[in-house]
């Protein structure tokens, strides 16, 4: 058994808390972004669609649900018992995340190892994924 001290365990939980309030900051802005028509991963997003989702619905309304959908995600982090709920739905959000790696290589790297500023920008979400797995492992009951 580990013992932990009061101090520690507090500033954990502040950890917990400030990784919720940047996850859920981060998902409802970005998702208010697509809802509105203003965001700048749109092109991205409209390419990858045309790849996969084109057939069974409009763009316009695909964007609208993916932003809605991000905000529900942003909103489920700052409730404590939607914690398994949260990071599983995140879990598959971020899969979808990485398909430009793969689906649009033109759009994401520049060369062997060196990523587009696009590529970037998804890449860097493995930094969302750690937070959300230190809240998961630390809420975890």
């Amino acid at each position: 058994m580990v013992t932990i001290s009061k101090t520690r365990l507090h500033a954990l939980e502040t950890a917990a808390w400030m990784n919720r309030a940047m996850i859920a900051l981060v998902y409802i802005w970005f998702g208010l972004l697509k809802v509105l028509g203003t965001s700048p991963a749109e092109g991205l997003v409209t390419k990858l669609f045309n790849l996969t989702l084109e057939p069974y619905m409009g763009i316009q309304t695909f964007l609208v649900m993916l932003g809605i959908g991000e905000c529900v995600v942003g909103f489920l982090w700052l409730f404590p018992r939607l914690t398994k709920v949260a990071f599983w739905v995140m879990i598959a959000h971020m899969f979808t995340t990485f398909l430009p790696v793969i689906f649009l290589p033109n759009e994401t790297w520049q060369s062997f190892l060196t990523l587009t500023l696009t590529g970037q920008y998804i890449i860097k979400n493995v930094v969302l994924l750690s937070a959300s797995w230190f809240i998961y492992v630390l809420t975890k009951e």
